[in-house]
């Protein structure tokens, strides 16, 4: 047992073979040059979003010390911000100027980035099969095809959702079905891109009488509207997968839907 304790070279390689030999082993899916590339757009471009929403809460406390409140949103905070300037005391108005230089600085930059991603996705055939799939744009197909390729590293559609950590936690034993929450596990961008889609699907899909709509208004009346927004992105999941596998065009999407893919 002494033998494999410890790092080392020798060690590494063992457990490579051993990993090797196990048929049920899961693999990180290699990805090409291309996909590298493509990927560090989508890095680079989070990277500044997530610089933007600490910018706007560190300037949202800033102001809360004054006793000036504003709501989350960040459209509200940059239209407030303008207002707000000239009528804060002493060097605050310094702060809350830069800030706001800062602020637009990253707006821009992401921008710019989007922009970049939307040519990645129009250039892309498989991204823009995908982008026929409701609740899946530019961002989120550049994405999908940059991650996962053709999805050969995926038995089914069900594996690849449950890769992104879209399926219930099971908690079975003798013989009763336990299901929890979702897992949580695998790539959290994908899954935060898939469920901002659906939140877009279900807010659109109010009005609508399409298959995919009606699905969802029912999914939201019995379980609730979160719930709902998750069924609707592991659903795309699945149906992105079968797209990015099959190479199917997918025209039909509601009927799709409705089958339950």
């Amino acid at each position: 047992m002494s033998g494999k304790r410890g790092k080392n070279d020798a060690a590494d390689a063992a457990a490579i073979c051993e990993a090797v030999a196990r048929p049920a082993m899961r693999f990180v899916p290699v990805k090409t040059i291309e996909q590298q590339s493509e990927l560090f757009l989508h890095r680079a471009r989070q990277g500044y979003v997530e610089q933007r929403t600490a910018l706007i809460n560190r300037v949202r406390g800033l102001l809360a010390e004054l006793g000036i409140v504003l709501a989350q949103k960040a459209d509200t905070v940059r239209r407030e911000l303008a207002h707000l300037l000239e009528d804060l005391p002493g060097s605050c108005n310094i702060v809350v100027a830069d800030a706001i230089t800062d602020l637009e600085r990253l707006d821009a930059r992401i921008a710019e980035y989007d922009r970049h991603i939307a040519g990645c996705a129009k250039a892309n055939a498989d991204a823009r099969r995908l982008m026929q799939l409701s609740g899946i744009g530019p961002t989120t197909a550049s994405a999908l095809v940059a991650t996962v390729g053709d999805g050969h590293d995926f038995a089914s559609g069900r594996q690849f959702a449950a890769w992104l950590g879209m399926v219930p936690g099971q908690y079975s034993s003798g013989g009763k079905q336990r299901l929890g929450r979702i897992t949580k596990a695998g790539d959290r961008y994908l899954r935060t891109l898939l469920s901002l889609g659906a939140r877009s699907v279900l807010q659109s899909g109010r009005k609508k009488e399409d298959a995919i709509s009606r699905w969802t208004r029912d999914v939201e009346g019995r379980r609730g509207y979160w719930k709902a927004v998750v069924a609707m992105a592991a659903k795309n999941a699945r149906l992105a997968w079968a797209v990015l596998r099959r190479g199917d065009d997918f025209r039909l999407y509601g009927q799709e839907a409705a089958a339950g893919a």
